[in-house]
């Protein structure tokens, strides 16, 4: 098996152009959190088939069919018999590919806001030996499709409390993109321990501050619908992640 995929300057803003392949002998795995996302994950999963080796959802307590619905789509399942939130599903589809084999684990969302087409692209740097953990980003010369003014300014608003608040580099330009890729051995060495939606501003303070792991960002597309955006982080949630990091300093 042989994927395509992309090179591109990680921060020029240019579009990508076609590269190489992703040998048959680098295992990549997407992992896809799910909760409630019976009418979604079918479809999810297999617009991300066709660019990795395996996908792996891990419902977390759905009281829906989110995960028959997966396993009919052709995704390895997991499941959580309580929800516990995001965070928690990442952590244990981590565990997962790295018990599958795999050389590059890429997370996407289960909604579908994320473009599947983009996988080779997240996963390059890393197939390519230059980074650990890459983040794909929604501000790079990718048009978001659907995105409202409101969202972009929650966007932003998040990248100056990421900066100021938890220490991430001014410099990264989407410190809320759920669109990331890890090798085998970064995955097994950031510990991120926040179980709900404060995991990705903890995954990016340990990868930033990390004096070992390489990372980069890369370009995506993002598609937001009425239903995904219904589902997204609201404005208040802000207040929620914050507590969460604060509390998770303290308990660590």
């Amino acid at each position: 098996m042989s994927i395509l995929f992309e090179r591109f300057d990680a921060h020029c803003g240019c579009a990508p152009q076609k590269f190489g392949t992703i040998s048959a002998n680098v295992k990549l795995v997407a992992i896809i959190p799910g909760y409630n996302e019976g009418q979604r994950i079918g479809d999810t999963v297999r617009g991300a088939l066709p660019h990795v080796h395996s996908v792996l959802v891990v419902d977390d307590g759905s009281p829906d069919d989110t995960a028959l619905q997966a396993k009919k789509a052709g995704a390895i399942v997991i499941r959580h018999c309580v929800n516990r939130g995001q965070g928690a599903a990442l952590r244990t589809g981590m565990e997962g590919a790295v018990a599958l084999g795999a050389d590059v684990i890429v997370q996407i969302d289960a909604d579908g806001q994320h473009d599947p087409s983009f996988i080779p692209t997240v996963a390059a740097p890393i197939v390519q030996g230059i980074a650990d953990v890459v983040f794909g980003s929604r501000f790079m010369g990718v048009e978001a499709e659907g995105m409202t003014q409101g969202r972009r300014l929650l966007l932003h608003a998040a990248r100056t409390f990421n900066a100021f608040a938890v220490g991430v580099p001014t410099h990264l330009t989407d410190p809320q993109s759920g669109y990331r890729a890890f090798s085998a051995a970064a995955a097994r060495v950031v510990d991120f321990r926040q179980d709900r939606m404060a995991h990705c501003s903890e995954i990016l303070r340990l990868v930033t501050r990390s004096k070992t792991l390489r990372w980069q960002e890369v370009p995506v597309r993002v598609r937001y619908t009425a239903d995904s955006m219904r589902k997204g982080q609201k404005p208040w949630d802000a207040a929620r992640i914050a507590w969460q990091l604060l509390m998770g300093a303290f308990t660590k």
